[in-house]
């Protein structure tokens, strides 16, 4: 009867207790985070470094001794960037560099299209020449003959991975060889040779 006394304190359902003891209400957000965290430093590796180099660099940061002790005289100073090592490609040409003159260059045997600048640095020792890659592979240079009147660099690309899915994108990274003695006057002949 709706205005009988006793019905209005009767529940039909009762409230259930909580699914969950309260000790236990975080604990999906302290492993969901943890698992993050894991996954995280897993995809970093050992291998990568957690400072960026400077524009144009490759160096991997600063390296150094730190001193332990408080002293006010001593000071940690990042060391000077080093040359680009041979072979190992960059996308700027190293500070100090010497454009070769055109025509100290001799690019005939490049496909058309193909960058034929050349500097050089480390007194005349190393040419940085700008060369080109694509997709998965990587810009090689090597010098192939030094004679007293020419210098000829062979360019080349690494090959992709059979199998390899790779991006269809063309960089132009400038990659150092080493001479054997200054470049001086000679010509810099380049030329393109099949991937490795």
């Amino acid at each position: 009867m709706p205005g009988d006394a006793r019905l209005d304190h009767v529940r039909c359902n009762p409230a259930a207790p909580p699914f969950r003891p309260s000790r236990m209400r975080y604990s999906a957000k302290v492993v969901g985070t943890g698992a993050l965290l894991l996954m995280v430093t897993a995809c970093a590796g050992p291998d990568m470094s957690t400072a960026q180099p400077a524009a144009g660099g490759d160096s991997a940061g600063p390296t150094g001794s730190v001193s332990t002790s408080p002293s006010p005289s001593a000071s940690v100073l990042p060391a000077p960037p080093t040359a680009n090592p041979p072979g190992k490609p960059r996308l700027t040409v190293p500070e100090g560099s010497t454009p070769v003159p055109p025509g100290k260059v001799d690019a005939t045997a490049l496909p058309a299209g193909f960058p034929h600048e050349v500097w050089t640095s480390n007194g005349g020792m190393v040419l940085d020449i700008r060369a080109q890659e694509g997709g998965c592979g990587h810009a090689l240079g090597e010098a192939a003959e030094q004679t007293g009147d020419r210098v000829v660099v062979n360019l080349s690309e690494t090959k992709a991975q059979t199998g390899q899915m790779c991006t269809m994108d063309i960089r132009y990274p400038v990659i150092s060889v080493v001479l054997a003695a200054p470049l001086d006057q000679r010509t810099v002949v380049l030329k393109t040779t099949p991937p490795k």
